[in-house]
């Protein structure tokens, strides 16, 4: 597809989506939600197909070497499929944003003033390897009254075609307009490119993948950008911290899927109860075939790991790796996670209450947890149904971002009759 052409394309495809996005805006919840069951319904109907387009892109990304972690991010299992199709009757199930009324306050001059939430309108999503993601933002668009543009990587390109074609079938029985959920139908990086210049279309763009791709789209994008470069994520054991729970809670952020940005990548322990914990929860972790790497004090506790140096502090391994430092207690950890942190998620194990309200609120990340896993920092584990993505900036939303943070607010007035001196 020659650049000219294929820039033709991608207006027409924006062009689209604004139109699609004014029907969307005052569509009915009745109407979103049954189109959302539908969906739900045909992809699991349609399991099979997904199963098979997905063993074409593994197939592929297996002949490209790449690594076990992003070949468990592309899987669609029976179970991935079944997880999708859950998602989006959570999402029905939700209620609608659209149109409610976050405030309202009347002036001196008798004037009703108010807010009341409305669309963004077109958001355009540019992911890496999870085809799950082509289910959840649509269904998370669709229910905030959003259209999407959705353009995923070559490596999930037959699953993610294969998604799309489901549930905009399936949309198009109520009412949902064509151009509410597109694909981009290549895979040529120019295609980003010409995406991110159509600020006259496109209010959102949303990147979700690896680092080098976000940065790419923060420096050409003429749109606004939602995004997180990594999870460097913490959990830090206190002193007085149940053992048992610590080894287990620790265990499960790195080993239940480490491959994804939730996962822990380093691990904090108080140096009074280091000699106690570390010998234990390494021989756990080591069992798990987590390769830990660790500071002095660590290394001097453990003889058999490897020395942790400046670089594995800032690393977001989505791997079994495990990086391990002593500190001094709650403020040293804080100080630790504010010098390497990528304010993702963050966890405290502890039976100290002013220690866990301190981290709580000392901690400048998106997610700050007290005794639980850091796996937890995710939007349908949060009740938000799905999330579109999470967010490590402040504008306009932080965190594991729902329907909901696909908004915004417009004021409202009314008058009888009043003018302005």
């Amino acid at each position: 597809m020659q650049s000219s052409l294929l820039n033709g394309e991608i207006a027409k495809i924006a062009k689209a989506a604004r139109e699609a996005s004014r029907v969307l805006a005052t569509l009915s919840s009745e109407n979103k939600n049954r189109a959302l069951l539908r969906m739900s319904d045909e992809l699991i109907q349609e399991k099979e197909t997904l199963i098979l387009e997905n063993r074409k892109d593994l197939e592929y990304a297996g002949a490209k070497g790449l690594s076990d972690a992003f070949l468990d991010r592309l899987t669609l299992s029976e179970s991935r499929i079944h997880e999708m199709a859950s998602g989006l009757k959570d999402i029905a199930k939700l209620p609608d944003p659209v149109g409610v009324v976050t405030k309202m306050w009347r002036r001196p001059n008798n004037l009703s003033v108010g807010k009341v939430r409305i669309p963004l309108g077109v958001v355009g999503i540019i992911y890496e390897s999870r085809p799950n993601v082509t289910a959840d933002a649509a269904g998370l668009c669709l229910k905030a009254g959003n259209a999407v543009i959705l353009r995923g990587g070559s490596e999930s390109i037959h699953s993610n075609q294969a998604i799309a074609r489901i549930i905009k079938k399936a949309g198009s029985e109520f009412d949902i307009p064509q151009g509410a959920i597109q694909m981009i139908p290549t895979t040529r990086r120019e295609a980003i490119n010409e995406m991110l210049k159509m600020d006259e279309y496109i209010d959102l763009i949303i990147p979700r993948g690896g680092e080098s791709l976000i940065r790419f789209v923060v420096a050409n994008s003429r749109i606004p950008v939602i995004k997180h470069y990594k999870g460097v994520c913490h959990i830090y054991v206190d002193a007085g911290a149940d053992m048992a729970m610590a080894e287990k809670i620790c265990l499960n952020a790195k080993v239940q899927r480490p491959g994804v940005c939730n996962a822990v990548e380093t691990l904090l322990v108080h140096q009074d109860i280091a000699q106690q914990f570390l010998p234990s929860a390494i021989k756990k972790l080591q069992a798990a075939r987590v390769e830990v790497r660790g500071c002095k004090t660590t290394c001097h506790i453990v003889s058999e790991i490897a020395f942790a140096d400046e670089d594995d502090w800032y690393t977001e391994y989505l791997d079994l790796i495990l990086s391990i430092r002593v500190v001094g207690g709650v403020e040293e950890a804080m100080d630790h996670i504010s010098q390497y942190g990528s304010q993702h998620t963050e966890a405290i194990i502890t039976s100290s209450y002013d220690n866990s309200r301190k981290f709580l609120n000392g901690v400048n990340s998106s997610v700050v947890i007290v005794n639980a896993s850091t796996r937890f920092s995710d939007g349908h584990q949060l009740g938000l149904g799905a999330e579109i993505g999470i967010s490590t900036t402040k504008l306009h939303a932080f965190g594991p971002m729902g329907v909901e943070d696909l908004t915004t607010t417009k004021f409202i007035i009314y008058g009888e009759g009043q003018i302005r001196q």
